[in-house]
């Protein structure tokens, strides 16, 4: 069976965070946790979850988060680069959705159960 490790990019105090996290390790993953609010995502890490998700770079911004909502980003990032966009969300680690998952080959952004099941399960 492949390696049951996977990297997670989360927030302790986030409870959707809390829900994934529990959720993989029910399934028998052993988990390297990175607090994104500590250790925010290069953007270099950021260019790879783009290529290993094939999502647009839209999907993996908080948009209901506070620091979203103080920078007006949803009126500024659609005139912004890709490159500005990248810069932008690996400045700080709470613009990031999250938690985000990968094994190296595939990721997943944010929890929903269905879709854990599906990839993960």
């Amino acid at each position: 069976m492949a390696d049951k490790k996977l990297k997670v990019y989360h927030y302790a105090k986030c409870g959707t965070c809390r829900t994934g996290i529990k959720k993989l390790q029910a399934m028998g993953y052993e988990l390297d946790l990175r607090d994104l609010f500590e250790q925010p995502a290069s953007e270099a890490e950021i260019k790879g979850w783009l290529r290993l998700s094939g999502l647009e770079l839209k999907k993996f911004f908080n948009t209901s988060g506070e620091v979203y909502k103080e920078q007006n980003l949803k009126d500024r990032l659609p005139g912004m680069s890709e490159e500005e966009r990248i810069a932008t969300l690996a400045s700080n680690g709470r613009l990031v959705k999250r938690p985000v998952v990968t094994d190296g080959k595939t990721l997943t952004v944010g929890y929903k159960e269905d879709e854990f099941e599906r990839v993960w399960g």
